[in-house]
């Protein structure tokens, strides 16, 4: 029973933690920018793994598309690549876990087969986790670089040479950007898999009942070494016929006198 509940709350935190991540990787607000000394408020940039924006203090918001691949800088695709596995990983970790719940009956399934396909998907998941937050971490340290860089950067240069943070429009101009909110709930997700995947693993090993494991049994060759036991040889009397033919010899030749 603790092992069913235990699967199941993995599975569910495991399912939460891919919804997070997808949503994280879609969202354009990875970093935005930093209000903090500037006069100018009515507008302010932000971007993500996709498109960079430009919203206004009315609620309008215009994006513009990475058109380009080759122009990225090379982290910012390594970011893209690791969230994409980790959502890829994390996919393929639930849907095996739906068909290893001990509480569905899928035909004549045995336990020991369900705790490996829980174990599998605890990898998976545990994996998808660790993807997430090498994503995450990764763009959220080349925020940190920006910053400091364009905190003590004089003339408006920005890291990359002018073309922005890293080379990614939209993160030039001197402006410094800070943490979007993408970034908090991408690691949040990935802590939610990793916990998950954890949970997952630790119930592959009670689903086995203890009667159903085989136990190991030692044969024995039988010895072929001889030992001193001797059966008990009873010692029957011998029979002597030669008794019996003196005695019926003696009875023929026995006379009678009669008076």
């Amino acid at each position: 029973m603790a092992a069913s509940m235990i699967q199941l709350i993995g599975f569910m935190l495991s399912a939460l933690g891919l919804f997070l991540i997808s949503a994280a990787t879609v969202m354009d607000m990875w970093s935005l920018q930093d209000r903090s000394g500037t006069v100018i408020t009515n507008f302010f940039t932000y971007s993500g793994l996709w498109a960079s924006c430009v919203g206004t203090s009315y609620g309008t918001t215009q994006c513009r598309p990475y058109f380009t691949i080759l122009g990225l800088p090379a982290l910012l695709q390594a970011v893209r690549a690791l969230m994409i596995v980790g959502i890829i990983l994390g996919a393929i970790g639930c849907l095996v876990a739906i068909f290893a719940l001990k509480c569905l009956k899928m035909g004549n399934m045995e336990d020991n087969i369900k705790a490996t396909m829980t174990l599998a998907a605890g990898i998976l998941n545990l994996l998808a986790g660790v993807c997430g937050i090498a994503g995450v971490s990764a763009f959220a340290n080349l925020i940190v670089q920006s910053f400091r860089f364009n905190n003590y950067a004089e003339g408006g240069f920005s890291l990359g040479g002018g073309g922005g943070m890293g080379g990614v429009s939209g993160m030039g101009g001197g402006l410094r950007y800070t943490f979007g909110p993408a970034l908090f709930v991408g690691w949040i997700g990935s802590a939610i898999l990793v916990i998950g995947g954890v949970l997952m693993c630790l119930a592959c090993r009670g689903m086995v009942s203890e009667d159903k494991r085989y136990d190991g049994t030692a044969y024995k060759a039988a010895s072929t070494q001889r030992t001193g036991y001797r059966p008990e040889v009873r010692n029957h009397p011998i029979y002597n016929a030669s008794y019996k033919t003196h005695s019926v010899e003696g009875k023929q030749n026995q006379r009678f006198d009669y008076v």
